[in-house]
């Protein structure tokens, strides 16, 4: 269709859209310049004219650019595109640029066309920087939630939060599944247990005044009564109840409960060892996770034959335990008898007993646990401090891939939600061809990538 345009008037568009023009001989040096944007002042003070077109980008660029040179030699009329980091006159600075390099069928010299990439740099760097603050803002979250949730088990009191619409319970400690008689399950997901009009009146009075309400009433657990505590809350389209059960009876006194008892009754696995690593005691969750039947096959065996990838990890947490630092969260394995594995999480703290440290691990099985926030794909993590969780289950060839992917599908992400979902801009901010981006959208299954193909 441009073949019938006047060849100024194909000057002029070129004109409009490139912001230098460079003529080239066979040899690569330039025999005339054009700056079509007079505000990039930049670009003026280059001395492009007299200058081989290797020597004009930077010595990491310089085999690109003699490629591209040549490409465009070999296949006239045929454009070549190659983006090169310009040298700067008289400073350091380097000019990200992108340039289409066409042979003339009369075949004198090589035109290339060059636009100027820093916009589109500061844009890519904005949405990296959009994607760090995100991560720091969901590992700041992560450690508030556990925070939140060590709280609520440190608390002598019963505590639970309950949907206003739907009745049920959404969070609830272990105190308060004891003091409701839900010993050996969770409350939570389960309607509120006081179904009482005593306790619905409770609840209405929190609704209409906003401020907590108090009224001592019998637990299942607690024949001597105990006082309710019910505070309302809205925040936004959620409403939620904040119940405290509050006991002063003598059957709920954290003071004369055996040690023994919680240390069985556990949720999750607990193994004390001492300084070499060797188990003294262990508790029912743990012999049923490993699946021995009795502890006298685990007590004095140290506990690397059934936590670690290797012995390395029960060394590396044994090195920090006598630093004084305790262990939080740290991701390993664990491995039973019959020889299969689980995901879990150690955390583990040294509790001194005169001249006998004694060790504390606390063992959490995180092998169903969900990881669907903001998923990519189903096997994709979702940030490089979930990757390098990973390492030592998976090789380190197949980890930097996942990291190369990870970043790859934010970036991508973030640049269409900066372009509210417009993929033709998305690529132009990203530096990628529609094509490639419709690509890599169907590969990390973002968004309905096959609408704006189609259109």
């Amino acid at each position: 269709m441009l073949k019938n345009l006047d060849p100024d008037a194909v000057a002029s568009v070129l004109e409009a859209v490139a912001d230098v023009q460079l003529h080239l001989d066979a040899e690569g040096y330039c025999l005339d310049v054009a700056i079509t944007n007079a505000e990039l002042t930049d670009l003026m003070r280059i001395p492009w004219r007299g200058q081989r077109w290797q020597e004009l980008c930077v010595d990491e660029h310089a085999e690109r650019a003699q490629t591209a040179l040549s490409a465009a030699i070999r296949t006239p009329n045929t454009p070549n595109r190659v983006d090169l980091n310009i040298r700067a006159s008289e400073t350091s600075d380097e000019l990200p640029m992108s340039f289409r390099l066409i042979q003339p069928t009369d075949g004198e010299g090589v035109i290339a066309v060059g636009r100027d990439l820093r916009v589109v740099s500061d844009l890519r760097q904005q949405v990296l920087n959009a994607q760090h603050a995100m991560e720091q803002d969901y590992w700041a979250l992560r450690q508030m939630e556990n925070r939140y949730r060590r709280l609520l088990e440190l608390t002598s009191d019963g505590i639970l939060v309950v949907d206003e619409g739907t009745g049920r319970v959404l969070e609830a400690n272990s105190q308060a599944n004891v003091m409701l008689g839900i010993e050996g399950q969770s409350i939570i997901g389960r309607p509120l247990p006081l179904d009482s009009m005593e306790m619905q009146t409770l609840l209405d009075s929190a609704r209409e005044t906003g401020a907590t309400s108090l009224r001592r009433m019998v637990l299942p657990n607690v024949p001597h009564g105990s006082d309710v505590l019910v505070s309302f809350q809205r925040q936004g389209a959620e409403s939620r109840y904040l119940i405290r059960l509050s006991s002063t009876g003598e059957d709920i006194n954290l003071q004369d409960m055996h040690l023994a008892d919680t240390f069985q009754l556990a949720p999750d696995a607990i193994v004390q060892v001492n300084s070499d690593g060797r188990i003294e005691q262990l508790n029912a969750i743990f012999l049923e996770w490993i699946s021995v039947p009795s502890p006298d096959q685990v007590i004095g065996r140290t506990l690397d034959n059934w936590i670690g990838r290797s012995t390395v990890d029960l060394s590396v947490m044994l090195s920090n335990l006598k630093q004084g630092r305790p262990i939080k969260m740290y991701a390993s394995v664990l491995k039973n008898s019959v020889g299969t594995t689980s995901e879990i999480e150690i955390s583990a703290a040294t509790v001194q007993r005169g001249d006998n440290p004694k060790i504390v691990f606390f063992i959490r099985d995180i092998s169903r646990r969900l990881t669907t926030d903001h998923p990519l794909t189903e096997q994709l993590p979702r940030s490089i401090e979930q990757i390098t969780e990973r390492v030592g289950r998976h090789p380190l060839k197949e980890l930097v891939r996942e990291s190369t992917d990870v970043i790859e599908a934010l970036c991508i992400e973030a640049a269409l939600k900066l372009t509210r979902d417009n993929r033709a801009s998305a690529a132009e901010i990203l530096g990628l061809s529609r094509q490639s981006l419709y690509t890599k959208l169907r590969r990390y299954n973002i968004g309905e990538s096959g609408a704006d193909e189609q259109n």
